[in-house]
């Protein structure tokens, strides 16, 4: 790795970094990656490609994608796994902010996203939404652009390719690529803009999480109750034990009936009763009069006439709300079903198939003598009109 130049050492740590960026990388691989840029850090630092009088106008194309370097060292650092997470932490934020410090040098960073970062943090939640959503709408912009530029370099590719296969090549004649800088540098410039927007990003969540280690830290300080690694380890047995029982027992553990009766369902809430009780609730009419008081309990003539006392003139309801309800979903599912059952009896074979049948054609050669027939006797009809062949009818005949 040592000897290799710049460029090639730049571009394998960038895939290094594109590597680790989508999906969990090995340590040893980030760790590898840290020192390819750690070295392309110090060949640029020793080359003097960047001086703090020039502006993005004054780099060159070539050498514009080494300010990346910071960016991309800050956020494989960020990923490295140890058990001092603090110190991982400040040095990942002290190459977040050199990295923005230099962008906002070469005035790459936007102006409004500049004033976010010297203000700090925002006071008020609406503040701190608008700024994420600016933040957010910059950042797919990024995307897109690069994409368009991908997709345009792709299709001028193509058709280059396709003009070299169509014209014939002399011997001797070398095929001359069109490097175009002007796009190269937009692509860069681009990529630059989206790593600041992703940089302030991650700059925003390690404060946090320094701000919460920082306090646990102090906590277990002050308190003198440090938890050891054994203790914690065990904690997380104990978790994966809990959850690998809980999947096994729901496999075989039926799910609670609906309530289905308000009354009972009050009576849970209100904690007089539990979901787990079995509760079988059919709608008893409300009773008026005399009945009430005997509480239904009719056992003599007397007691049956008095109970029809003040009775209602209507018909009371046989049954609740709640029972009406299921009746009404026991309907549509049967419903349901046989709709489903004839949708199933339309689409059968049978009903494909009825046209080749044996008899099928028999009966389109019926319908064909048919047919036939007709047109013979409306044919006759045409030639014998009615009355033609009746000579008695006709006066002088």
């Amino acid at each position: 790795m040592e000897d290799l130049p710049l460029p090639a050492l730049f571009e394998q740590a960038r895939k290094i970094h594109a590597a680790a960026t989508e999906s969990a990388a090995d340590q040893e691989v980030v760790r590898k990656g840290c020192e390819a840029l750690h070295r392309c850090e110090d060949m640029v630092t020793n080359l003097g490609l960047f001086s703090s009088n020039e502006t993005k106008d004054d780099i060159s194309t070539a050498n514009l994608k080494y300010i990346l370097v910071p960016f991309y060292l800050a956020e494989l650092m960020e990923k490295i796994v140890q058990d001092d997470r603090l110190q991982i932490l400040k040095a990942s934020q002290a190459k977040l902010k050199e990295f923005i410090s230099f962008c906002e040098a070469m005035e790459l960073v936007p102006e409004e996203e500049l004033e976010f970062y010297i203000e700090g943090a925002p006071k008020t939640v609406v503040d701190q939404r608008a700024r994420k959503i600016a933040r957010f709408k910059r950042q797919r912009a990024a995307e897109s652009k690069l994409l368009e530029i991908k997709e345009r370099k792709e299709r001028r590719g193509r058709s280059t390719k396709a003009a070299a296969l169509s014209t014939p090549v002399e011997a001797g004649e070398e095929e001359v690529l069109d490097d175009d800088g002007e796009e190269e540098r937009e692509a860069w410039t681009t990529t630059i803009s989206l790593a600041i927007c992703k940089a302030l990003d991650l700059l925003d969540m390690l404060k946090k999480e320094e701000e919460m280690l920082s306090a646990v830290k102090d906590r277990q300080s002050k308190d003198g109750d440090e938890f050891s690694r054994d203790v914690l380890d065990e904690r997380a047995k104990k978790a994966e034990a809990w959850h690998r029982d809980a999947a096994v027992r729901a496999q075989y553990t039926k799910p609670s009936p609906p309530i289905t009766c308000a009354t009972f369902a009050q009576d849970v809430l209100e904690g007089r009763a539990k979901a787990s009780q079995a509760h079988d609730h059919k709608h008893q009419p409300l009773i008026f009069g005399p009945a009430s008081l005997v509480n239904g309990s009719l056992t003599t003539e007397r007691e049956r006439m008095a109970a029809q006392v003040f009775q209602p003139s209507h018909r009371m309801p046989t049954m609740s709300i709640e029972e009406a309800g299921l009746r009404e979903m026991e309907i549509m599912n049967k419903w349901q079903e046989r709709n489903v059952r004839l949708m199933e009896e339309a689409n059968s074979s049978w009903h494909n198939d009825r046209k080749s049948k044996p008899g099928a054609e028999d009966d389109d050669e019926d319908d064909d003598a048919a047919q036939d027939k007709a047109r013979a006797w409306d044919d006759w009809k045409d030639d014998n009109p009615r009355g033609a062949g009746n000579k008695k009818l006709t006066p002088c005949g």
